[in-house]
C-alpha cells in the first residue's frame, strides 16, 4: 500500500463499484470506510457530533469504547480510523504502515489503531 492514504472531502462519495473494486483495490477498502463514514454524518448526527468532541464512538469497525477499560491501550484497526475521520467530516489521511493514536474524550481511552488485529501480533 502506498506510504500514506489521503483523499479530500470535498471529494465527492464514489459510486457504482463492485466489491472487488472496493475491498481489494491498493487502499484496501479504507476509502469505502471513510466515504461510509461521510455518510454516517448526514444519517446519523447525533453520532457526528460526539465523534466531533472527539469520543470514539461505536461504528462498525473494531476500535469504539463505551467505557474506560482495564487496559491502557485498545486496539483497533485502521477501518475504524478511516470511518471516525469520514464521520467527523475530516480529509482521509492514514499511514497504513503506521499506528495511530486516538484518546476518547468521554472514557478518556486510548486506542490505538493498526493494521495489526492485536498489539502483539507480526
Amino acid at each position: 500500500m502506498a506510504t500514506r492514504l489521503r483523499r479530500s472531502i470535498s471529494e465527492p462519495i464514489r459510486e457504482g463499484l463492485n466489491w472487488r473494486e472496493t475491498w481489494l483495490g491498493p487502499d484496501n477498502g479504507l476509502i469505502w470506510c471513510w466515504e461510509r463514514g461521510r455518510q454516517k454524518r448526514t444519517e446519523l448526527p447525533e453520532l457526528a457530533e460526539r465523534a466531533n468532541r472527539g469520543e470514539l464512538v461505536g461504528l462498525e469497525w473494531k476500535g469504539g469504547v463505551t467505557e474506560k477499560l482495564k487496559v491502557d491501550k485498545k486496539p483497533g484497526t485502521l477501518q475504524y480510523l478511516a470511518a471516525w475521520q469520514g464521520i467527523r467530516g475530516e480529509d482521509l489521511d492514514i499511514d497504513p504502515d503506521g499506528e495511530h493514536t486516538l484518546l476518547c474524550s468521554r472514557t478518556g481511552q486510548v486506542v490505538v489503531c493498526s493494521g495489526k488485529l492485536t498489539p502483539d501480533e507480526d
